[in-house]
């Protein structure tokens, strides 16, 4: 466990490093009479991530926090086996994104993991299965307009766009 934190800890700090330098292809301040550039919320996000790293090497090296001073295995039978569980499906989802879409491609990841994993009722399932995709167009499609990748099943999406823009 403890050569896991470290390890953990630097990927992801050498990652902040990475997309903090990438968003300063935009600019990071604040532009005047439009807001902050298109690069701000990524940076400052990834110097907040880069930070919690360091502070997570730090607490690594002086032994203060609880998994630093863990000598166990970091992964045993069953969660190696819980991770392939969610990981390879995952996978298959992220996959399905460039066919079917986003909206198809998400429900049918939450029906697998909350009825089949998790062992929710089949209401609770289909009840998140359906509104998460439902929200998720109105709010990033119609609020925000940026349009998320739809796949094969792009023209069934025609009719809302002619009726909400």
């Amino acid at each position: 466990m403890r050569k896991a934190e470290l390890v953990m800890a630097i990927v992801m700090a050498v990652f902040s490093a990475y997309l903090m330098m990438k968003s300063m292809e935009l600019p990071i301040g604040w532009i005047e009479d439009e807001g902050p550039g298109g690069g701000a919320w990524p940076f400052w996000l990834a110097t907040i991530m880069l930070l919690s790293c360091l502070w997570i090497i730090i607490r690594w090296a002086r032994r203060t926090s609880p998994v630093s001073q863990m000598t166990g295995v970091f992964m045993d039978q069953h969660a190696v086996r819980s991770f392939i569980m969610v990981a390879g499906p995952l996978a298959i989802c992220i996959g399905l994104i460039h066919i079917i879409g986003i909206y198809f491609s998400i429900p049918l990841f939450l029906i697998y993991y909350l009825r089949f994993l998790g062992r929710h009722s089949w209401g609770l399932t289909m009840a998140v299965a359906i509104a998460t995709p439902v929200v998720s167009f109105f709010f990033f499609d119609i609020a925000i307009r940026i349009v998320l990748p739809k796949g094969y099943t792009e023209p069934l999406f025609y009719p809302l766009y002619d009726l909400f823009l």
